[in-house]
């Protein structure tokens, strides 16, 4: 495993995030921990996760299952880079949610519950919060910090510009301010290229790419559909059929190099300078096993020139869109 800097912080993490989003719901506990002890033996020293994840078992659910986790000890703890997220509602009191203080006291106060853990060590915004001064939230993180629960900071959804002015009201106060920005980002959705990642390189902010293989559309969906083992429905139906000329030529292309689909999609990922770790988010230990080969890939600069040929990106912008 490779490891690098989040951001311009200290911290090393390795260059696969893995994801937990899909232990509970969809993976049970004890597959969720033989995933967790088989990225941590493969070099996989950080894992994301979000106060909100647990869907039918129940927001908190996942935190729950990592805490879990981390109770057996064996320095599980010790070794995992741990990041969480607050923003989303967790009940109905009018205060839970968002990124008021006291939400980010209290939802801050039942991770670390949940994850039987004293501190996080990358505390997300999950959502922008338009209603919450950044003189309110950042004084809330710095008391965090004092306190040594939470370590680092980081933003999960942000335009560019929100990103610039929460930096820039951070550094009014003396505050390390976001380390990290965590978006949607992938082969067929570049859109952040043209905003959101020149701002985070400018303020020394590493990005995490999540849905980094688009829902599984940049995972060879058009074999798996030819031979029957996956059958695509609802929005990924429609999306498949907008590109459906380009991902058959991505597919073809990866194999070309000799690559899995999903293999070749989350190389080109760690291949792009503003990437610190691609978020996968495996539901099987095959899923886990898939996502490790992506990190012996080398894609030379025709390989690159070619993916861009498929899938165009974006130029920073005005000159996206202007001169």
């Amino acid at each position: 495993m490779e490891y690098t800097h989040l951001g311009r912080s200290g911290l090393s993490v390795s260059r696969l995030c893995l994801g937990t989003m899909n232990f509970g719901p969809e993976t049970d506990e004890p597959t969720s921990f033989s995933i967790m002890d088989a990225a941590r033996a493969a070099g996989i020293n950080f894992f994301d996760t979000a106060n909100v994840y647990g869907s039918k078992l129940g927001r908190g659910a996942t935190e729950s299952i990592l805490g879990r986790w981390f109770a057996q000890g064996g320095e599980r703890r010790e070794d995992t880079v741990l990041a969480t997220k607050v923003y989303g509602t967790m009940s109905d009191r009018p205060n839970d949610g968002k990124l008021s203080a006291l939400n980010i006291r209290r939802s801050l106060d039942e991770s670390l519950k949940r994850l039987q853990t004293d501190h996080i060590d990358l505390f997300q915004f999950h959502h922008v919060d338009r209603d919450t001064p950044w003189d309110e939230i950042w004084q809330a993180m710095e008391t965090a910090v004092a306190q040594g629960k939470i370590l680092y900071a980081g933003s999960s959804n942000f335009a560019g510009w929100h990103i610039a002015t929460a930096q820039a009201e951070a550094r009014k106060r003396g505050f390390t301010g976001l380390v990290s920005e965590q978006s949607l980002y992938n082969l067929l959705k570049r859109d952040i290229e043209r905003e959101v990642i020149p701002a985070a390189q400018a303020n020394g902010m590493g990005i995490l790419p999540w849905s980094p293989l688009e829902g599984g559309l940049l995972g060879g969906v058009l074999r798996k559909e030819r031979d029957g083992s996956r059958r695509v429905s609802g929005a990924n139906a429609e999306k498949l059929e907008k590109n459906r000329t380009a991902i058959g030529a991505y597919e073809d292309f990866a194999a070309e190099l000799g690559h899995e689909p999903g293999d070749l999609g989350l190389a080109w990922l760690m291949h792009q300078k503003a990437v610190t770790a691609p978020i996968i988010g495996p539901r099987t230990m095959a899923q886990l096993e898939a996502g490790l080969r992506a990190v012996d890939i080398t894609l030379d600069d025709a390989a690159l020139r070619r993916l861009d040929e498929i899938f165009p990106g974006y130029k920073t912008a005005p000159e996206d869109y202007a001169w």
